[in-house]
């Protein structure tokens, strides 16, 4: 197989530095895409882009913080129009199982004329181990709306496989795949299976959407950020359809999804959890 240029956007991120990873086991190149590469790629500069983008075979597109977010449009339609100019062969873009915005900007990518492939994903099972909600973890309570609403977490490495594939296999041109673990849970069961596999106690409180948002503001967290928690909450949690469980994953790596077990009990060993419990009163 003939040696080609990929660039991974986002290639230090949850799926980005385990694309890096695997990519890294072929024959091709692998660019990293990210504010400490060279030269460095940020979505807050996109005069630079180009750069990033000089002599690509194919681009993983990753957004920060999430295609649904205003602006990320915007983002989508000039990184298309770069790699249109630097003659790029691939676009392989992560987007989000259920997110009507982020549809548009796959739109953008789809129309390009560069061949494509969409993969949608739904929540990470990582978001409990490398942020989002790893801190109400360690602090052994966490307090959450939509808590009984059903959902096929998936895990990265199971996303981080098939964009290999994507980017490395013709056969997935064109194709708009949706990734989901093997079944679906709610917050509080995934809460219990982290309190059983780590042997803690952690406490699981269900909340309202707007208590949530408050607690947020109290600890004054970014107001684009509080928009994306409450846009996820509402819009993709809180629709039904997306409690639907997909068999793209098997179909594609010819293997049964990572369940959410069987990510916790792995995250587990190798101590993602491992700082102390507060004591709560």
């Amino acid at each position: 197989m003939k040696s080609e240029n990929i660039l991974v956007l986002g290639g230090t991120g949850k799926t980005g530095r385990k694309i890096v990873d695997l990519l890294g086991k072929t024959n091709h190149n692998v660019h990293i895409g990210s504010r400490s590469a060279k030269p460095s790629f940020d979505w807050h500069q996109p005069e630079n882009w180009s750069h990033s983008l000089v002599g690509m075979d194919k681009v993983y597109i990753t957004y920060q913080p999430d295609l649904a977010v205003p602006g990320a449009l915007d983002a989508i339609e000039r990184l298309t129009k770069e790699a249109q100019k630097a003659a790029v062969k691939k676009l392989v873009l992560l987007s989000g199982k259920g997110e009507k915005e982020a549809q548009l900007c796959e739109q953008v990518v789809i129309h390009s004329g560069i061949d494509y492939t969409i993969v949608r994903a739904s929540w990470f099972n990582q978001n409990f181990s490398e942020n989002f909600l790893l801190d109400s973890i360690l602090d052994g309570f966490v307090a959450l709306p939509q808590a009984e609403v059903q959902i096929p977490f998936v895990d990265t490495n199971d996303i981080a496989q098939v964009a290999v594939r994507a980017l490395l296999g013709n056969e997935h041109n064109g194709k708009i795949y949706e990734l989901t673990g093997p079944e679906t849970i709610t917050f509080k069961q995934a809460v219990t299976i982290i309190a059983e596999v780590t042997n803690r106690a952690i406490t699981f409180v269900p909340i309202s959407i707007q208590e949530y948002i408050e607690g947020m503001r109290r600890i004054d967290l970014p107001e684009d950020f509080i928009w994306l928690i409450e846009y996820l909450f509402t819009e993709v949690l809180g629709n039904p359809n997306n409690s639907e469980i997909t068999n793209d994953i098997e179909k594609i790596l010819n293997k049964k999804p990572i369940s959410f077990k069987e990510y916790a009990q792995k995250a587990a060993i190798v101590g993602a959890w491992n700082i102390p419990i507060k004591q709560h009163s």
